[in-house]
């Protein structure tokens, strides 16, 4: 029998669900934009939007499927699913910026004048300010929930942000100056913003996918847990940890006395786990006892 999904996954799904229309909304404004004005500048805008609602349905998926409880197949669950989504949309953040590099080049070569610049920055300027909202939205509902996918959407939508504001200052430029020449350079300098920042996510994904350890900080307070509640043993040591999406998987060496009971050695790990899951959330521990000559000298945690 198949343990009900998680029903705070829900919320994730829904928000996810949400970037597409948000996405999708976007893209069109953005077009229409490209539409009045004929800028080479506000069309690259737009086709930046097609990633975002590809990478919106992207973090749909993969939330849907870490959402999954464990199986037989997958013992730990489906929480890294949300690392993929992440990695696929630091890759996109980067097709998009070469999408900018090339139409940047276009109109570098072949200036243009533009038409209705003021009505057609107002348009990209009101898409240019949703997205800014719901990327907030996206960024801290993320870190709070543990969620990579909804965290890395929200970044991804926010090097949208940046691209536009860098084309709208630009064609405002253009427009005053009469060099539109400006237009594809400050659109060639925010690709470059954005290359970065889809790199950073990319690789940061990647190595969450590799089994990064927890913050030095989480660290910490599993040592300090430990501490406080290990009262019989002798000593902690091997301390290990994962993360996996909003899960979080800790492992160590616990050394009591030879002659304890394996009843109290027990009493002990079961206190020490429920400390460490009341002091951290979505955590699952793993103890492993040892006699005392088990013990080790350097790396330990004293009890």
């Amino acid at each position: 029998m198949k343990t009900p999904l998680d029903p705070s996954r829900n919320r994730h799904q829904l928000v996810a669900a949400v970037s597409i229309a948000v996405a999708v909304a976007v893209m069109g404004i953005k077009y229409v934009a490209f539409l009045m004005t004929g800028s080479v500048a506000l069309f690259s805008d737009a086709m930046e939007s097609i990633v975002n609602v590809l990478t919106a349905v992207a973090a749909l998926i993969a939330i849907r499927i870490g959402a999954q409880p464990p199986d037989r197949g997958h013992p730990f669950g489906h929480h890294k699913a949300e690392y993929f989504a992440a990695v696929l949309e630091g890759a996109l953040i980067i097709v998009a910026a070469m999408l900018i590099f090339h139409e940047a080049y276009q109109a570098f070569t072949e200036p243009r004048a533009l038409t209705q610049p003021v009505a057609g920055l107002a348009v990209n300027g009101l898409a240019t300010a949703i997205n800014a909202a719901w990327a907030w939205v996206l960024i801290s509902r993320g870190r709070a929930w543990s969620s990579p996918a909804l965290e890395g959407d929200g970044h991804h939508l926010f090097t949208d942000v940046v691209t536009s504001v860098g084309v709208l200052i630009g064609l405002v430029l253009a427009t005053l100056t009469g060099w539109n020449i400006l237009d594809p350079l400050l659109a060639g300098a925010v690709a470059i913003n954005i290359l970065r920042i889809g790199y950073n996510l990319a690789v940061e994904s990647m190595s969450m996918l590799m089994d990064q350890a927890a913050s030095p900080e989480i660290e910490a307070r599993i040592k300090d847990a430990i501490r406080a509640n290990g009262e019989g043993a002798l000593q902690a040591h091997d301390i290990r940890t994962r993360t996996a999406g909003p899960q979080t998987f800790i492992e160590f060496h616990l050394v009591v006395p030879g002659e304890m009971t394996v009843k109290s050695a027990h009493d002990i790990c079961d206190r020490l786990e429920e400390a460490i899951e009341k002091e951290l959330e979505n955590t699952d521990v793993v103890i492993h006892v040892e006699p005392e000559h088990k013990a080790k000298r350097k790396g330990a945690v004293e009890l």
